[in-house]
């Protein structure tokens, strides 16, 4: 597996040379979300605003107004929770092009429940003109930006930092509204999302050495939701569909498909993976990935349950997975 360092860093840089409208503003987290080198690229194109997201996010409105495209650099909780009401009144009422960049989304930080953004997408999504976009590897951080610029609105990225992997060809650019489709099958549907799409990776193939057929989907557009190609493997699959992401089971991936599911009429089991309903403490990745049952070895057990088999697969069957550092270079500090 590839794995890239500082892949947002490098690529705003170099997209941004030639649309001076793009603006960013940081509460004082430049560099722990990579645009230390926007700042002294574009030194007059950057704006610290300080630990004030309320006032960052009204300062945005007012920029966007004039023309410009302000793009938000913080953690994802210090966006919805810090600011909503700035962001629904200042940004989303009006649908102004503002652009949010959340940054350790899920359990993506060892800072526990004050840093951990578990619900930012139920959240979100119930803002009227709010787009939703999640990363999961370095391809989707590498063309995320294309797509958020392309939306006449304002837009909120899960976005990763660090060493991040690559999962899909470079050539292979996120778009919006359109799942990645990883495998075909008939015996269920796989939709995961974020880092849980690499953690879903590390199982498939030896389910797919036992004989399961599964229709896998990479999630990035989380709203707006409409993506015909998740509907129709839905409605043609034999046993039901399994959600996996790093968020809340409220409000987030699996809502939305059960949503789609009711609405569409279609008589099929859903089983959603997640996070629990509970708040997270404080650990690596890795750690906290199983502590939570967000990794792949609940994914088959949740599978064996769905399909009515025991395939008898054990941790050392799967692939091995890429172990991030809590602390790294690539990384100004672990939170």
């Amino acid at each position: 597996m590839e794995i890239l360092t500082k892949v947002h860093a490098k690529n705003l840089v170099k997209w941004a040379e030639d649309k001076p409208e793009v603006l960013v503003l940081s509460a004082d987290l430049t560099g722990s979300t990579e645009v230390d080198s926007f700042r002294d690229t574009y030194p007059d194109r950057f704006y610290s605003m300080g630990i004030a997201e309320q006032n960052m996010m009204s300062f945005a409105g007012g920029l966007a107004r004039e023309g410009f495209k302000p793009f938000i650099h913080t953690f994802a909780v210090f966006i919805y929770r810090r600011a909503y009401d700035q962001i629904a009144m200042s940004i989303a009422y009006p649908n102004l092009p503002v652009t949010m960049f959340g940054f350790l989304p899920g359990i993506m930080t060892p800072g526990g429940a004050t840093h951990q953004a578990i619900e930012d997408i139920s959240i979100m999504r119930s803002l009227p003109n709010m787009t939703i976009l999640e990363c999961g590897d370095a391809t989707d951080v590498e063309s995320v930006l294309d797509v958020a610029n392309s939306v006449n609105g304002p837009v909120y990225i899960r976005m990763l930092r660090g060493e991040i992997p690559r999962l899909f060809p470079a050539t292979e650019a996120m778009e919006l509204g359109k799942s990645r489709l990883i495998t075909e099958g008939s015996d269920l549907v796989l939709l995961t999302s974020g880092i849980c799409t690499e953690e879903a990776l590390r199982a498939t193939e030896v389910l797919k050495a036992r004989g399961l057929s599964i229709h896998h989907r990479h999630i990035t557009t989380l709203k707006p939701f409409n993506d015909g190609a998740v509907i129709d493997a839905i409605e043609k699959t034999k046993y039901g569909v399994i959600t996996m992401e790093n968020h809340s089971v409220i409000g987030g991936l699996g809502t939305i498909v059960a949503e789609k599911i009711a609405e569409k009429g279609i008589g099929k089991k859903l089983v959603k993976i997640g996070i629990q309903d509970t708040f997270v403490h404080g650990a690596s990745k890795q750690f906290l990935m199983k502590e939570y049952s967000l990794d792949a070895m609940t994914l088959i057990s949740e599978i064996e349950k769905l399909v009515g088999l025991e395939l008898n697969i054990k941790e050392d069957d799967l692939t091995e997975p890429y172990v991030v550092e809590v602390h790294s270079k690539a990384k100004v500090e672990a939170l």
